[in-house]
């Protein structure tokens, strides 16, 4: 009898099934449990119940959302976030996780952290307790975020219950435009399928376009799938993939990485695979694009206008877009070039790899910002590395500031705040209200095009600058 062809989530998630309920919720186990300092919740749990970890091997702790970006020398000043830094370290001693501090040369965000130390690997199931997990499906793994019972249950067991998604295929053919960038490709998606128009399902990305992107870009894609409201998102592993993998820390080695890619190779989708749903988007339809509004999926070609609510027939839909423009302080009609801005922020787990850090120095390099900003890379190699090839000079020179690894802007809980009713350029995933901060106000884009608002003092598109 001939198999049936399966999708590549199919392949994963079947490998993974260790019992199924009548309810049919599955039990998977789980290959990777990565954490950072919120987790605390979980351990208190385990403490209260009397539980032991039961694989801390795969288990692994990251400080990244509430650790400074700036002055790392000396003790952290917040007193609360300085003990969520030292609990996570605690906990990670005494149960014999592998714990990346902030004394660790590798420490960073954990979604840049465990793709460059080689502890995502494709067809394995990794969760954490944060919604962007979903990046780490850029190697074909699934990986998707829990909350605080799911930890303390996954640190306990190594396992987790789950309710099968439906399958979603994005396929991008065709050839991406100049200075149109990853970034651009999944807000240009986002805006197709609406803020929640993948819930419930695994998005697999596909098609020439996807297939030529760098495994960084990769990781963009995959980041923000859970804003489109899909659970994870997934992309087959080939080439680019394993050059990636080879020789990374926590990768197989020699023999057993050969051994490992022969099995990866199998990975990818079968020709004929069934999905629940398909989308096609045209590569050379999609512009340098930016938010206009607090969801991202108010995406829209920079050389687009803010929307007006008075043309849309959906009452309910207008009136959400009538209260995102009072918050935005933007007007109906306004090109979006004519938006000035008071600040940028460059980072995050979405955009602050060395290619992201290159392509904004790209623009930056002999320029001056008209704007402050501060430009914060995703792991300490990457930032070392963008220092070893003279990037943090160039954002210096052009007045912004250059950090240590963490969530830093993204997430407006680290002391990394934008003012009340100032208007951000941000490489960042979310740009819902008080996002960054208390009443900031969020446009987000590639690194490129905040480097050029930087620049210019205004949403710019990149393509105006020329090469750079």
């Amino acid at each position: 009898m001939t198999p049936q062809p399966r999708t590549l989530f199919d392949k994963v998630w079947d490998a993974h099934v260790m019992a199924t309920r009548p309810d049919g919720q599955a039990l998977l186990a789980i290959d990777r449990h990565l954490l950072h300092e919120g987790s605390f919740h979980a351990f208190g749990m385990l403490d209260h119940a009397g539980r032991q970890i039961r694989r801390p091997e795969l288990t692994f702790a990251v400080a990244d959302h509430y650790v400074p970006s700036r002055d790392r020398g000396g003790p952290i000043p917040d007193p609360e976030i300085a003990n969520m830094v030292s609990t996570l370290a605690d906990n990670a001693g005494r149960h014999g996780i592998r714990h990346f501090g902030l004394d660790d040369r590798a420490q960073g965000i954990v979604h840049v952290l465990a793709p460059e130390q080689g502890l995502t690997l494709p067809g394995l199931t990794i969760v954490c307790g944060d919604s962007h997990t979903s990046t780490h499906g850029a190697f074909g793994a699934l990986g998707f975020g829990i909350g605080a019972t799911e930890v303390a249950h996954v640190l306990a067991t190594q396992a987790l219950w789950q309710r099968r998604p439906k399958t979603l295929r994005v396929g991008i053919d065709g050839v991406l435009g100049a200075h149109v960038t990853a970034k651009d490709v999944i807000l240009a998606i986002i805006a197709g399928v609406g803020a929640g128009g993948a819930v419930g399902h695994v998005l697999e990305y596909a098609g020439s376009a996807i297939r030529g992107l760098s495994m960084e870009g990769r990781l963009t894609i995959c980041n923000m799938s859970i804003e489109a409201g899909a659970r994870a998102g997934m992309i087959a592993p080939d080439d680019t993939t394993f050059g990636f993998l080879e020789g990374r820390p926590y990768a197989p080695k020699g023999a057993l990485f050969e051994r490992a890619v022969a099995a990866w190779r199998l990975l990818p989708s079968d020709e004929g695979a069934r999905f629940d749903r398909e989308v096609t988007l045209d590569a050379a339809a999609i512009a340098p694009t930016v938010t206009w509004g607090t969801s991202p999926e108010t995406a829209l070609p920079v050389t687009a206008a803010v929307p007006d609510p008075g043309a849309e027939a959906d009452a309910t839909k207008a009136g959400q877009m009538r209260a995102m423009l009072d918050y935005m302080g933007l007007t109906p009609g306004m090109p979006l070039e004519s938006v000035a801005i008071d600040r940028v922020f460059i980072g995050s787990c979405t955009n602050s790899r060395i290619e992201d850090l290159r392509a904004a120095a790209g623009v930056l390099r002999g320029q001056k910002a008209a704007v402050p900003g501060l430009v914060v890379p995703g792991s300490g190699p990457v930032r070392r590395q963008a220092e070893a090839e003279g990037l943090d000079q160039v954002f210096r020179a052009a007045g912004l500031e250059w950090g240590e690894p963490g969530c830093s802007m993204c997430v407006g809980i680290n002391g990394d705040l934008v003012p009340a009713g100032e208007r951000c350029a941000s490489t960042t995933n979310r740009n819902f209200p008080g996002r960054q901060g208390p009443n900031a106000r969020t446009h987000l884009m590639s690194p490129a095009m905040a480097a050029a608002a930087a620049v210019t003092g205004r949403l710019t598109d990149i393509r105006r600058l020329g090469s750079r």
